[in-house]
């Protein structure tokens, strides 16, 4: 796998297999009171959160997330907006869809919403973040951190590390993408904002060989 910057060679694939393995939460889907789709540069978020609403898991959904410097090109009028139109042509009803255009970041997505659900009425107790497949860990740990009192459950598009490099077009982003999400996981617990996860040493170990290899386009600094 590659692109015209850099092939990912077997070794860094089988790395990044194991970075992915870990961020998605493998958690069992199940009906919920309200699902929030996050925003990103991945429209197959608002797919996801289409399907699992046709399968009956919820009956309202809040897209959330304003522009960023990496999705302001694709998403001119805001993540939260043009999820919502996607989610709208894949035939969810306009009722049911909620839409947060402002939050930044992921504990913006969450605290935002939750204000914005409070305001029409909505006090769950149990809420579907559909996301990235490999944002799933970080979503979850910063939900956990920020509204405690509700039971989450994550959901994303049913691919393979395969699939979604074919997906997105760019192998290299790809591996940066989730490497800087590791990052996140490990460093955001002891800046407040998400909830420590362990992460094993087999998947600590892939992150710094990649880190060496120079997948740091998506690292802060």
């Amino acid at each position: 796998m590659g692109d015209n910057q850099q092939t990912i060679t077997e070794d860094q694939w089988r790395q990044t297999k194991l970075i992915w393995d870990y961020h998605q939460m493998q958690h069992q889907v199940r009906p919920v009171d309200v699902a929030i789709g996050l925003g990103s540069h991945d429209l197959g978020v608002a797919a996801a959160a289409a399907d699992l609403y046709h399968r009956g898991l919820f009956p309202a959904l809040v897209f959330t997330g304003g522009n960023s410097p990496t999705t302001r090109a694709r998403f001119p009028r805001g993540e939260a907006v043009h999820f919502r139109e996607h989610a709208l042509e894949l035939g969810v009803p306009d009722e049911a869809i909620l839409v947060e255009p402002n939050a930044a970041n992921t504990g913006q997505n969450i605290t935002l919403t939750r204000d914005l659900l409070a305001a029409a009425g909505i006090v769950p107790a149990t809420v579907m973040l559909v996301s990235k497949p490999y944002m799933e860990r970080r979503s979850f740990a910063t939900a956990c951190k920020v509204w405690p009192d509700v039971d989450i459950v994550c959901a994303s598009e049913p691919l393979e590390l395969d699939d979604y490099f074919k997906s997105i077009g760019d192998a290299k982003l790809v591996v940066d993408m989730l490497v800087g999400d590791l990052q996140r996981v490990i460093e955001y617990p002891k800046q407040g904002f998400a909830i420590a996860q362990d992460v094993p040493e087999d998947v600590h170990a892939a992150y710094e060989s990649l880190i060496r290899d120079g997948f740091t386009s998506r690292l802060i600094s």
